[in-house]
């Protein structure tokens, strides 16, 4: 090789790993699922990519599902339930949010093919939490394997401060991919 050619193609090569530098740790950030919380949406071992960018309670959608510090050593994945203000009841296996029906037809396939009845347990917010609504700055999340899901029913709220930013591909495996959730 010329030494022209190396000298040009090294700046080009720096700002590539400095590019990749600044994705990875201020855009997104690659997590593994560790556990069945949240299938079948997500299995145990899919690889995701999570959206760290300005990702904040305004930001926040009913039904996102988020990474979050539920520690400080471990990191959780969750679909968020309730926001700031909302009063949860799940009776007969729905959800009332504010006293209204709301559906989730991301469970529907799920709790058609379960043995188990009803998929999601009933309970109210003040039974589970204490408080009537979900306080501001405070999320409520649960897993989709209702039944096998360490959530916002026995971990409490998830403070806004701690969420690590959205979910919005899984790739891994290759064969299962998904650009969005929610």
């Amino acid at each position: 090789m010329k030494k022209s050619y190396i000298r040009k193609i090294i700046p080009v090569i720096l700002l590539a790993v400095a590019l990749a530098f600044v994705f990875r740790s201020h855009l997104v950030a690659s997590y593994v699922v560790n556990g069945e919380s949240m299938e079948p949406t997500l299995y145990d071992g899919n690889l995701l990519m999570v959206n760290k960018v300005v990702y904040n309670l305004t930001d926040v959608d009913r039904f996102d599902i988020i990474v979050f510090h539920a520690n400080e050593k471990d990191d959780y994945v969750k679909r968020v339930i309730g926001l700031p203000g909302d009063e949860i009841v799940y009776e007969d296996d729905k959800l009332y949010v504010n006293g209204d029906h709301v559906e989730e037809p991301f469970l529907e396939p799920f709790k058609e093919a379960s043995s188990i009845k009803p998929y999601t347990g009933d309970f109210t917010l003040n039974e589970t939490t204490g408080k009537t609504q979900v306080p501001e700055g405070n999320l409520f999340v649960m897993g989709d394997n209702r039944r096998d899901s360490l959530d916002s029913r026995k971990i409490g709220f998830v403070p806004i401060g701690k969420v690590v930013g959205k979910v919005g591909i899984k790739y891994w495996p290759f064969s299962d991919v998904q650009l969005s959730f929610g």
